[in-house]
């Protein structure tokens, strides 16, 4: 018996695995973000004229002199700023040495005309002053308009209110003196302090 060896070819049978392409990159990158915030705070500056000087010759019934200060505010507040004014301590007459010119009789919210012998201020356009216009005046017999006393130091007048930023914004005081023939020569003083303030 003749084995013949058989042999039985099943076929070429290739297998290949693909597994495509895959991208290691070499590095990462992540974002986040920050606020930076800066907080500009609220900046004022005053001035104002230094100094107010009257001259009067005085008469029997009274003679009277005005002239203005010109007071100036600027902020960067956008809800604007107060501006107020008052004697710079508890006493608010003229004085010299002895001798005293009184403070006038109105106020701020009732302001009036300016008795003899004393001395006052006034704003046109402010509180109750009315309009105005108030001029410059020496030895006049009638200064016109009404006037208010300084107020003392803690009780301060506001004279003005607004409600944006400011460059230089001026405002004009007026002060005025009506004295007669029995008050004694010699130059009369008092300080007035102005305050602005943001609102």
């Amino acid at each position: 018996m003749s084995v013949r060896a058989k042999t039985i070819v099943v076929g070429s049978i290739s297998a290949a695995l693909i597994v495509g392409s895959v991208f290691i990159p070499t590095s990462y990158a992540a974002t986040s973000n920050t606020i930076v915030n800066v907080n500009v705070g609220s900046a004022i500056s005053i001035s104002t004229s230094s100094t107010v000087a009257l001259a009067i010759t005085p008469a029997s019934g009274g003679s009277a002199s005005s002239a203005s200060d010109t007071v100036s505010v600027s902020t960067n507040n956008t809800t604007g700023y107060k501006l107020q004014l008052a004697d710079s301590d508890s006493t608010n007459t003229l004085t010299s040495g002895a001798n005293a010119i009184s403070a006038a009789s109105g106020t701020f919210a009732a302001p009036a005309a300016l008795g003899v012998n004393s001395w006052g201020y006034r704003i046109d356009n402010a509180g109750n002053f009315g309009a105005g216009t108030t001029t410059a005046k020496t030895n006049t017999s009638s200064l016109g308009g009404t006037w208010t006393k300084v107020p003392v130091s803690g009780a301060p007048d506001t004279v003005k209110s607004t409600n944006t930023t400011a460059a230089n914004d001026t405002t004009t005081v007026w002060y005025a003196a009506n004295v007669d023939t029995t008050l004694p020569n010699g130059t009369y003083s008092d300080t007035v302090t102005y305050t602005a303030t943001t609102n």
